[in-house]
């Protein structure tokens, strides 16, 4: 759906984009990740051509972006973005009817999502008189009221207790699931695996890493293995062996032990055909490292330099 090629956007002497390129992949969700700073709201910004980029070209569906498809693209920003004197029925009809609804398709939208998110009562409130997690639901109402084609949403659960983040969630993939493609741009990590199809981490104004989550987890497995056994024969007894190095021993309940270790080249049969003989193994989990791990690994300073997945 979009096709991000090269952006750069620099501010006095500041790089906020360096050479960016970006495949967003229509029907999907895509997480936007990095920390504070790293240059995500400038790439939104630019999307939402509320900015231009000094160099580079963003295309939408194959033709070059262009005011004409505002009105396909769903935004939700990390700040408010709510006139807090207006009455909330008046305000959502009026930002519905910028994306192009008419009045009366506005009202009957906006009615279907008010019921559906248990904010019948609010129509008459004005924003000043919510809370900060009710204000977000009405801005994530405002976001999507067009049926728009693309949603952008920038730490879209900020503010919400966690009873509204699984509603909201829930909703995000309902959303997907009808058709629309969702950037979910944010710098933690809890929903990340749960939400999105494909990520990008951008940190220091540059893509250090891009592609479908399942295999970039894949691509950092690092063949650790964690082994949970019983037996009488302590771990010194056993015989030396070059198949793994033991990275940890613990002692559990019920005298379960738990071994976690990392192999050198070795498959997994192989590692437990050494420990068979030895103890009764109960379980073995391999170690997949979570897109928070991956996430820390290139965001502390010793992280690589920019790689792609692509």
């Amino acid at each position: 759906m979009l096709s991000i090629q090269g952006i750069v956007k620099k501010y006095a002497d500041h790089v906020a984009l360096d050479h960016v390129s970006l495949e967003v992949p229509k029907g999907k969700i895509y997480g936007l990740l990095g920390p504070n700073g790293a240059g995500k709201t400038s790439l939104i910004r630019i999307i939402n051509q509320i900015t231009a980029p000094d160099e580079g070209r963003i295309f939408f569906n194959e033709e070059p972006l262009s005011p004409k498809h505002i009105a396909k693209i769903g935004y939700l920003p990390e700040e408010r973005g709510l006139y807090k004197k207006m009455k909330i029925g008046e305000q959502m009809i009026y930002l519905a009817q910028l994306k192009g609804l008419s009045r009366s398709e506005a009202i009957q939208k906006i009615k279907y999502w008010f019921e559906k998110l248990h904010m019948e009562t609010w129509w008459e409130k004005k924003v000043e008189d919510l809370s900060k997690g009710m204000q977000q639901k009405v801005q994530f109402v405002a976001t999507i009221v067009h049926n728009p084609e693309l949603i952008i949403l920038d730490e879209p659960f900020s503010g919400f207790d966690p009873v509204n983040t699984q509603i909201i969630q829930d909703e995000i993939l309902e959303l997907n699931k009808n058709g629309a493609t969702i950037i979910y741009s944010t710098h933690r990590m809890e929903s990340v695996e749960e939400l999105c199809d494909h990520i990008a981490l951008i940190n220091k104004s540059q893509k250090i890493l891009e592609g479908e989550v399942n295999a970039i987890k894949q691509q950092y497995r690092k063949q650790q293995y964690q082994i949970y056994y019983q037996s009488d024969q302590e771990a010194q007894n056993w015989p030396s062996t070059d198949l793994f190095s033991l990275l940890n021993t613990e002692t559990l309940a019920s005298n379960t032990k738990l071994l976690t270790v990392q192999s050198h080249s070795a498959s997994l049969n192989d590692i437990l055909a050494f420990f068979i003989p030895w103890v009764q193994i109960q379980e073995v989990k391999e170690i997949i490292p979570s897109m928070r791990d991956i996430f820390i690994e290139h965001v502390t300073p010793t992280s690589k330099q920019p790689i792609s997945n692509e």
